[in-house]
């Protein structure tokens, strides 16, 4: 790796030997140079080995810095490995940077109440961070408050990344990790600064279907009305509304969208945070969902199935390629649910595929989590279903 411009290689290992996978992952990212970052991500078949995969990958390279999780499956160029011993290896020279880990605890996330607080315990502030890479452990910390806070202190810098899984949806202990350590609960933070920021992409696997609405009645979790009509009438309108083909593909799969901005002249495919439809309320119509609706807030119902995540990630992608121009990312790291993968597409390897496909090749890492981080608009947001790719960029 050069001293002037930013590179990156990246490998993606199946194994059933740890060593043998390691060994083949940094020979396929061998190159001049120290890298500045490496980033893992490990099937948690390899538990028992992590921290002796850690000090191997940190002797081989002679990388400072080191970040990763456990996961269900691995994701890497053109491939998602699921339920297979594997593991992905990404190392980054990024001359111009600055990189900055933190370890989050729950205690640390309880006492940092504001902005000013958040700066004091990070030791950053807002000039020096211009997006953050965090990969947290899904069953021990506040993840949401955790999101929420770092917002809340570093403005609209892009957050994304996920929740670290395990080799069973019935295992509760996953990995984190930092360094030569490994913890097991918590949350890893990257701040990235300097000459480099991260591009988000973030498909919720959802089609808006019939109209838009505004909000007009709420209790907690319910709403209530939707333009003054009880909220269930109105879904079952929209749902009449359908052709029967879509009718067919929206039965069980309805969610609601709410969207991130107000202030937008029309609404569009991304501008919607969408939430789980959870039941109805039969005496007053109110639907109950997994979020906390506001008077006035827009909403529009959405179906989620594998035609529709398709569609989704593909038109995000060309956004996203639009943007990029002809210019390729550094890396990326993709974190998609554990839901997707062949249970929804019923093919291997298809959001790993669709990437390369529509953005070019050049290095990726990610894994399947329990959780995906991402902005909705300018504020980010702990999903589900979801693909969350963080494309590395220079500023």
């Amino acid at each position: 790796m050069t001293d002037q411009t930013p590179a990156a290689r990246a490998a993606i290992v199946a194994d059933e030997q740890w060593e043998s996978a390691l060994q083949q992952a940094l020979a396929q990212t061998d190159g001049p140079g120290q890298p500045d970052l490496a980033i893992l991500f490990a099937s948690s078949f390899y538990a028992d080995h992590f921290p002796a995969m850690l000090e191997r990958i940190r002797q081989a390279t002679g990388t400072k810095l080191l970040i990763g999780c456990s996961g269900q499956a691995i994701v890497g160029h053109d491939q998602e490995l699921e339920d297979t011993p594997a593991l992905s290896l990404l190392t980054l020279s990024l001359p111009g940077a600055l990189l900055r880990p933190v370890r989050f605890t729950p205690a640390m996330i309880e006492n940092c109440e504001n902005p000013i607080a958040w700066h004091n315990s990070l030791d950053l502030e807002l000039d020096e961070v211009n997006a953050w890479l965090l990969f947290a452990d899904p069953f021990g910390i506040e993840i949401e408050q955790l999101i929420d806070g770092l917002a809340s202190a570093y403005g609209e810098c892009p957050i994304l990344g996920g929740m670290a899984s395990a080799s069973a949806p019935n295992v509760r202990r996953t990995h984190i990790f930092l360094n030569g350590e490994v913890f097991t609960e918590g949350a890893i933070g990257l701040a990235i600064g300097g000459a480099y920021t991260l591009l988000p992409l973030v498909s919720q696997g959802c089609e808006p279907i019939g109209e838009t609405w505004t909000i007009t009645g709420v209790c907690d979790n319910l709403i209530q009305t939707i333009s003054n009509r009880p909220a269930y009438d109105m879904l079952v309108e929209t749902f009449k509304s359908l052709p029967s083909e879509v009718q067919q593909r929206a039965q069980r799969n309805l969610l609601v969208g709410l969207a991130a901005d107000e202030y937008l002249d029309t609404f569009q495919r991304g501008n919607f945070l969408v939430r789980p439809l959870i039941g109805v309320e039969r005496g007053t119509g109110a639907l109950a969902i997994g979020a906390l609706p506001r008077i006035g807030q827009t909403i529009q119902f959405q179906m989620r199935d594998a035609q529709a995540a398709d569609l989704d990630l593909n038109e995000l992608l060309d956004q996203a390629s639009a943007t990029l121009g002809h210019q390729l990312p550094i890396a990326g790291v993709l974190c998609t649910c554990n839901g997707r993968g062949i249970s929804l597409f019923k093919s291997l390897h298809h959001d790993a595929c669709a990437i390369t496909r529509q953005l070019g090749n050049f290095p990726l890492a990610g894994l399947f989590c329990n959780g995906e981080i991402g902005p909705i608009g300018v504020r980010p947001f702990l999903h589900g279903f979801t693909a969350s790719l963080a494309l590395l960029i220079q500023k």
